[in-house]
């Protein structure tokens, strides 16, 4: 018997991960797991494809972490955020990414989408968050099927991937 038990265990540690098949819909919790390689009607870059797109500086970037919520402090504690690092020239628009969006943030969403795509949905835009984050995949599914956007990138990697390559990484504002 624990002959067997010890073949099990080195199999399940041999045997390759399963990948992750694209839901039919967004994902919901946990929104920080492995994500899948595809997303139809999408392309996918890895770093040195972002890097290229970046560099041409004709695609929108944009950002979809969320921004952390504020703790709880004693009062007249002043609080100062946390910067978010991201790469240079990127448009962040936190919480759109999530599977259900309210309806003040799918507005903000689409107004900020149109407004830095200059109304053109043919337009490239490319979504990234962190690694194995679903919150740019969902906003890239978004655009692409909901928003009509018809040149949509997903950067899976995030900015993970990009400071890991020692790509530049700079202070970004939430857009208001």
């Amino acid at each position: 018997m624990r002959g067997a038990a010890l073949a099990l265990i080195a199999l399940m540690t041999t045997a390759p991960a399963l990948a992750v098949e694209e839901p039919e819909g967004y994902r919901e919790d946990p929104y920080r797991a492995e994500v899948p390689e595809t997303l139809k009607g999408v392309t996918v870059v890895d770093d040195d494809a972002a890097h290229a797109l970046w560099k041409t500086g004709a695609v929108v970037f944009v950002d979809v972490l969320p921004r952390p919520p504020k703790p709880k402090l004693p009062e007249g504690t002043i609080y100062r955020e946390k910067p978010r690092r991201s790469i240079p020239g990127a448009f962040w628009l936190p919480n759109v990414g999530y599977g259900r969006l309210a309806e003040v943030t799918d507005t903000y969403f689409r107004t900020h989408l149109a407004m830095m795509t200059a109304r053109d949905r043919d337009r490239p835009v490319l979504f990234f968050c962190l690694e194995e984050c679903w919150m740019s995949w969902n906003a890239a599914k978004r655009a692409r099927e909901e928003y009509g956007y018809t040149r949509v990138f997903w950067y899976p990697n995030g900015t993970d991937g990009w400071d890991f390559q020692d790509y530049p990484l700079a202070p970004v504002d939430r857009v208001e």
